[in-house]
């Protein structure tokens, strides 16, 4: 199996139907725990929303691709609105301009030369505490728009949220201060407020910002609240691929060594077992030949595959008379 069929998966693949609601829940201390999340509608996608589900090259944590910038360290935490449980294993897609304001993939007469380009664009699994985290560089700004980074939270084939957060002015102008000869285009002039997008309030789409004085660059933090109850919810495409067989969680989970993955088939089938780092480099792959009907345990021990001790996606693909299904989950180490 080649890297373009990782992935292929109904809640991971095709067109996300972008629906009228998302939202989006920042918090001072990102350990904090409460008792409500708050819903504020969705924002549009911009000029540049490229569909990173159409390219397996975009499953990738470190989105920088070399551009010049200050490190930030992005972590979104995905929860339910219904009791701010955390969401496991949906699909975390982030874009941003450069330092000098220009996005990847498209050339036109404000953002010249970049059709083809890729940087500063990817998605990452949910681990099991809700979490997807990006190394990018901290954005740029251009003309009418204050600097923000956009995030789309694709839970499942039947719901997908958008939007967009910023972070404190205070905080924003005092990195382009401090890194002049990056971001030579100063302070950003526009306020969230005189901002379209913004206009109508943005304090919960406001990231933390937090200098990294031991690692150096910065870190951002912001709580995405979805509609749901700390579960994947479930549309067509993981229907259908549900008459044919359920992935499991893998446990333990967080695992250290050693951990196992369920596995039950509803119609003899072949399946193939794919390890996947969060770089989306396939680590690991095995045929586990022609399995009958039945629940089946597909043992993991990173040791003796002489694999780090990191955090992995796993992929099952199970080939039937029925066709071709795949799902993937993330195991947290």
């Amino acid at each position: 199996m080649n890297k373009r069929t990782f992935l292929k998966t109904g809640g991971l693949i095709g067109a996300a139907a972008i629906l009228p609601t998302a939202s989006i829940r920042s918090i001072t201390d990102p350990m904090s725990v409460t008792d409500s999340c708050i819903l504020i509608p969705t924002e549009t996608a911009g000029p540049f929303p490229l569909d990173l589900t159409s390219n397996t090259n975009f499953f990738r944590q470190d989105v920088r691709e070399g551009k010049p910038g200050t490190p930030l360290r992005l972590k979104l935490q995905i929860v339910g609105d219904v009791n701010c449980a955390p969401m496991q294993n949906v699909r975390v897609n982030i874009w941003h301009c450069d330092a000098n304001g220009l996005y990847s993939g498209y050339s036109q007469s404000n953002n010249a030369g970049q059709a083809g380009l890729t940087y500063l664009r990817g998605y990452q699994l949910t681990d099991v505490n809700g979490e997807a985290s990006f190394l990018t560089i901290f954005p740029g700004w251009y003309n009418g728009r204050v600097c923000h980074i956009h995030f789309q939270v694709y839970v499942s084939s039947n719901y997908a949220a958008i939007s967009q957060l910023t972070f404190d002015v205070a905080a924003k102008q005092a990195v382009y201060a401090a890194n002049a000869t990056v971001y030579t285009k100063g302070a950003d002039p526009t306020a969230p407020g005189s901002d379209n997008i913004f206009s109508d309030g943005y304090a919960y789409q406001t990231a933390t910002l937090i200098e990294n004085t031991t690692e150096g660059g910065y870190d951002a933090f912001l709580r995405v609240t979805v509609r749901g109850t700390g579960v994947t919810s479930v549309g067509h495409a993981e229907k259908e691929t549900a008459k044919h067989f359920v992935l499991g969680q893998n446990a333990p989970n967080p695992f250290v060594d050693h951990t196992t993955i369920p596995l039950t088939l509803f119609h003899p089938s072949s399946v193939v077992f794919d390890l996947y780092d969060l770089q989306g480099r396939r680590v690991h792959s095995r045929s586990l030949g022609s399995l009958d009907v039945g629940v089946h345990d597909i043992p993991v021990n990173i040791r003796e595959l002489g694999l780090p001790q990191q955090s992995y996606v796993y992929q099952v693909t199970v080939r039937n008379g029925g066709g071709e299904f795949v799902d993937v989950k993330r195991m947290s180490n």
